[in-house]
């Protein structure tokens, strides 16, 4: 009897393609599949030769570009040396999710449909791709295409004599289950951030701890937008940066949410617990620390405020005792609902938690142990780092825009990042942000002969500070900016660092306020009326052009 197994690799930048994996791990399970479902990253690529069926799920973010956990495995298998048929025995299939909207519309997928099909593996269907931008979401593409996966596969791995396909009634175990400990077994907990002794370069599973040196407000009180610079001491942290890279930082929920969370599901925010994968080969959450507290769970690794997916409500209504709440959860599910759960949740931009209000007989009979089945963590959030070692040694500083808008729902929306660390204030002790920093996209000329045309509105002049503060501190004059924002007196970041710049003759700058006169005026129309310097600069200069938003 051959063995009935099916990896799912996945490479997911906002989690969507993570969700569709795990979909298909669950629709595995019901067909009674050994199922692995693993970000592409966290498999061993040497292994893919000898897999027989595999799923592959991914992402394509920036221009074409693969997601942060599945560029090494783009690298090895883009090697020159692969041989052409050393996939031979594999039968896959490739399901793309990207945005029409971009040029290069799930290129990732498709890439990597044709370089496994060129070492010799065998395409079970052509590539699916999904597309943001269709009524229905990427669903429209993905539901039909993996019913004709699962006939696919069944005719290759029919169902062992005397098992039929688990009935979508019929509720899957937790990945996990979570074993509450007696008080009296617990050591003191030390918490999460304390400032630990650097062991390599600080990463996503390994974070620093970096104390807030300064949080300060740069519009006006009285504008309508609230921009913060904010800046953190990596003394001892072994970080390195480049004008250009970007810090990663990994938010947490607010102490109000976390309270009303566990009131919702009457969970005790003190209890601590272990976790226990349901299958062998299952690992633990990485960034979970064992044993854990319910508090701490949801603080720094439930993504409570997150919009909630389609899997959300399917799960959520196996828990379901209310009749009615248990038939909208199933149409919020369903193929045919997603119109409606569009309306409901993605429009007004509606959280999790509040979702969980709207359900509350359903909520309170939530089984802990499936929290994080239903629940995705947290995800980090990027920065463009806006000062340079050079100027700023040990010090990383971020130009960030408080995220904060309405909907049609009565209380506004707010980001989970911007909000938090805006709420963080120094001058209340230790406060400590856990970040890492990677190399960004932008990369500036080596020659310091080379002059450089920035154009950054708003928030978007934050690496081009970088870039001129290292210019500047290697002698380098050719530095041309355009920067553009509302009123010259409410939101012109860096107002003083610019013009002293400029007098000492490091810096050549055009704003665009735009609502300080009757006309609009925007970067472009000053770029416009400096044409012959740009192309100057251009021609004979050879000059690089960059631009952020």
């Amino acid at each position: 009897m051959v063995e009935r197994k099916l990896l799912v690799l996945f490479g997911s930048q906002t989690g969507t393609a993570q969700d569709t994996a795990e979909r298909i791990g669950r629709e595995a399970k019901r067909r009674h599949f050994q199922c692995r479902v693993e970000a592409l990253d966290s498999y061993d690529v040497a292994n893919l030769i000898n897999e027989l069926l595999v799923v592959f799920v991914c992402a394509t973010t920036g221009q074409g570009d693969p997601p942060d956990n599945m560029k090494m495995f783009w690298r090895f298998l883009f090697r020159k040396n692969l041989p052409p048929g050393s996939l031979c025995q594999l039968d896959y299939a490739v399901l793309g999710l990207g945005d029409s909207s971009y040029p290069k519309f799930n290129f990732v997928a498709k890439k990597l449909h044709k370089r496994v099909l060129q070492l010799g593996g065998n395409p079970l269907l052509p590539v699916a791709l999904g597309d943001d931008q269709h009524d229905l979401g990427p669903d429209a593409v993905v539901d039909p295409w993996l019913l004709a996966l699962w006939d696919k596969i069944l005719a290759l791995y029919p169902l062992p004599p005397g098992l039929e396909i688990i009935s979508p009634d019929v509720r899957l175990p937790s990945k996990y289950t979570l074993h509450y400990l007696a008080e009296d077994s617990l050591h003191p907990d030390g918490g999460l951030l304390q400032p630990t002794a650097p062991r390599a370069v600080p990463s996503e599973l390994h974070p620093f701890a970096a104390r807030v040196v300064s949080n300060q407000r740069v519009t006006a009180e009285s504008h309508f937008q609230d921009v913060r610079l904010i800046e953190f001491d990596v003394t001892g942290s072994g970080i390195t940066f480049s004008a250009g890279d970007v810090v990663m930082i990994q938010p947490q929920n607010c102490p109000e949410d976390v309270q009303q969370f566990c009131q919702l599901l009457r969970l005790d925010p003190d209890r601590h617990f272990v976790l226990k994968p349901t299958e062998p080969g299952t690992s633990l959450p990485a960034l979970l620390p064992q044993p854990c507290t319910i508090r701490h769970l949801v603080t720094h690794y439930l993504d409570i405020s997150c919009v909630p997916r389609r899997s959300f409500f399917e799960l959520l209504s196996y828990f379901s005792t209310n009749e009615l709440e248990r038939e909208k959860l199933q149409e919020f599910s369903s193929a045919q609902g997603q119109e409606e759960l569009y309306s409901y949740c993605n429009r007004p931009r509606r959280t999790t938690l509040e979702a969980l209000w709207d359900f509350p007989h359903t909520t309170c009979a939530i089984p802990p142990e499936y929290l994080l089945d239903l629940i995705p963590r947290i995800r980090p959030r990027a920065f463009s780092i806006a000062s340079s070692m050079l100027a700023h040694p040990d010090r990383i500083q971020i130009l960030m825009a408080v995220v904060r808008y309405k909907t049609r729902l009565s209380k506004p929306r707010r980001g989970l990042c911007s909000t938090w660390l805006a709420s963080l204030n120094p001058e209340q002790g230790d406060v400590r942000v856990p970040l890492w920093v990677k190399k960004g996209g932008m990369k500036f000329p080596a020659d310091p002969d080379t002059p450089v045309i920035m154009i950054g509105p708003g928030t978007g002049v934050a690496p081009f500070r970088a870039a001129i503060q290292e210019r500047v501190a290697q002698g380098c004059r050719g530095n041309c900016l355009f920067f553009g924002c509302r009123q010259k007196s409410k939101d012109f970041y860096c107002q003083a660092e610019w013009e002293d710049l400029v007098t000492k003759g490091f810096l050549t700058l055009f704003t665009a306020f735009s609502r300080d006169q009757e006309e609009k005026v925007y970067v472009q129309h000053r770029i416009q009326e400096n044409r012959r310097l740009v192309w100057e600069l251009l021609s004979s200069q050879s000059a690089h052009v960059y631009l952020a938003g």
